[in-house]
């Protein structure tokens, strides 16, 4: 379980603001001497003070990084299901992603864009976004988390048809390696209806366009 903690890394509440965290104890203190151990072994000194809080800071923000571990994304889409008798495009897009590659634990960000077509049940909006962000919040490969939330949209509402299309910057990539920083991974599926070359045109025309 994730622990509340207030007023952390030297914040203060002011004006109204404050600071809260979640992170579970547990892990922070499995976490942080390996963190220390990282700094030591790449020749830095975890002792001064620049580096003496960043072990725990660290443990904390991996634990952020990867919350999605402790998500269920069938249970968040099964939350909010509603009987409606509608059957058009239902499209939420733009969702921003921001995910860590599995093979160097480098970030990649970018938007992903989501429809489905009801099949006598609809969900609430707000839980697509957080269906995405609890399969992009673990380490991932872009093509396992496009599939994913797929399938989990599919699995849980059984709709007539469901769309997944992301585009994604991956620092592995501009950081590191080939170093291309301009370089834009886009990736796809589709299912039911989507599979239809009609279908799947309109989807694609709608969020290549801009409503202002």
């Amino acid at each position: 379980m994730m622990k509340k903690e207030n007023l952390m890394d030297g914040y203060e509440e002011m004006d109204g603001y404050e600071k809260i965290d979640l992170y579970n104890p547990e892990k922070i203190n499995t976490l942080a001497p390996l963190y220390r151990n990282i700094l030591s072994t790449i020749g830095e000194d975890p002792d001064r003070e620049g580096l003496m809080d960043t072990p725990v800071r660290v443990a904390k923000a991996i634990q952020f990084l990867t919350h999605g571990y402790d998500l269920n994304p069938d249970e968040i889409l099964r939350s909010a299901m509603f009987e409606e008798d509608y059957k058009q495009m239902v499209i939420v897009k733009d969702i921003e992603i921001y995910s860590m590659c599995e093979h160097h634990m480098i970030p990649f960000f970018g938007k992903a864009h989501v429809a489905y077509i009801p099949n006598k049940h609809i969900v609430g909006l707000s839980k697509i976004p957080r269906v995405v962000d609890a399969f992009a919040r673990r380490l991932q490969v872009q093509e396992r988390l496009t599939t994913q939330i797929k399938q989990c949209i599919q699995d849980a509402l059984h709709p007539l048809g469901v769309a997944v299309v992301i585009e994604a910057v991956h620092l592995c990539m501009a950081m590191r390696g080939i170093q291309k920083q301009n370089s834009v991974t886009t990736t796809s599926d589709f299912t039911g209806a989507f599979l239809i070359d009609k279908t799947r045109a309109e989807f694609m025309h709608l969020i290549g366009s801009k409503l202002h």
